[in-house]
């Protein structure tokens, strides 16, 4: 099989041709379809977190494809033919407090798709059956694939946020993560406000719902919010510290700071006076549990959310990683469409003249 992997911290992914795994006991072996380019696994080719994970594996956590083989044991309910996702949370115990309140994603047991488990920049992927979710048959590949991280990242964050139809939600980032963040805040009946440094993706937030846009490089974007009123909930998607720490003077006296984004720049300052006398609320939010990826389908399903993506091919990977470093990707979510390519039709007269 052709897949995408990782040598090397400070080299370009190599295209390698690899034996297709096996699948292990309550295990399914999923031919991909689509896998979509997250930040993350930017941050993981490049060793850039503070837990690394280990040369040589193949990232990618938004993997969809169809179940063509099952391993020994207790299948979950998945058979053979079913469209499934492969999320970042690859494998959690089942058996901790964390587990077994609906909280598995804080499970220390995990590991974590296209990081301690090899990912889906791959023709097939192997993936724990108590952890891969069905895809409705409403929903596309190509549209799945993101919701697998983006989306359910955000639409858990905008659940813990509180957000009511009487809130002020702000958005800092209208990229990958938050243009899905803006519809779910939307369909909370809450108005949005997204905050960007690139034009575009401002325009882009107003299409899909968002009431104020904030452009970062012509106005301080907590005077602006706090005209309004200041946040009830602020969403920090952003890459940069300093996102975060807007998002947090944005805020109105008892809103709630949701952290999303992992900023390879690990450190945020937080103003200790403000929040207490403010009584701010700060949380961390990481990806979603199985039910919220179900609701996430859901709601796409429903027709309650658009996913603005490009494909591309996973042979173009390291320039689809530079595409989105330098801001210049076409959409603000990349997908690598794994179908195989058709092959170009033969012209009889094309043949004829080479005979």
């Amino acid at each position: 099989m052709k897949a995408a992997v990782v040598r090397s911290f400070d080299r370009p992914l190599e295209i390698e041709d690899l034996p297709i795994p096996e699948p292990g006991p309550e295990q399914a072996l999923v031919r991909i379809e689509a896998c979509g380019l997250c930040h993350t696994d930017i941050h993981a080719a490049r060793g850039e977190w503070p837990v690394r994970p280990t040369p040589p594996f193949i990232p990618g956590h938004e993997g969809v494809g169809i179940v063509e083989r099952l391993g020994t044991g207790n299948t979950h309910g998945v058979s053979v033919g079913d469209r499934v996702a492969l999320p970042w949370l690859g494998y959690a115990c089942g058996d901790c407090r964390y587990c077994n309140s609906g909280r598995e994603t804080l499970c220390l047991q995990q590991r974590n798709t296209g990081y301690a488990l090899n990912g889906a920049f791959a023709e097939y992927a192997v993936g724990y059956t108590r952890h891969v979710v069905r895809v409705p048959a409403e929903v596309s590949a190509l549209d799945a694939a993101p919701l697998t991280c983006a989306g359910v990242t955000t639409y858990k964050a905008v659940k813990v946020s509180g957000a009511t139809s009487a809130s002020l939600v702000a958005v800092f980032g209208a990229g990958g993560l938050g243009h899905l963040a803006i519809q779910y805040a939307r369909a909370t009946g809450a108005a949005v406000v997204a905050v960007d440094t690139n034009a575009e993706r401002l325009e882009s937030a107003r299409e899909l719902g968002a009431d104020h846009l904030v452009h970062v490089g012509e106005q301080d974007p907590v005077a602006a919010i706090q005209r309004l009123g200041g946040a009830d909930a602020a969403i920090a998607t952003a890459v940069n510290p300093s996102a975060f720490e807007q998002a947090m003077g944005s805020l109105a006296r008892g809103g709630t700071l949701v952290c999303v984004g992992l900023p390879a720049d690990n450190g945020m300052r937080v103003p200790i006076f403000e929040t207490v006398l403010g009584g701010l609320t700060i949380r961390g939010s990481i990806v979603g549990t199985h039910r919220d990826l179900e609701e996430t389908f859901e709601l796409h399903r429903r027709g309650l959310t658009r996913v603005l993506r490009s494909e591309c091919r996973l042979d173009d990977v390291n320039d689809a990683i530079e595409r989105v470093l330098d801001g210049s990707a076409p959409a603000p979510r990349l997908v690598f469409d794994m179908t195989p390519v058709a092959a170009a039709p033969v012209v009889a007269g094309a043949a004829a003249a080479g005979a």
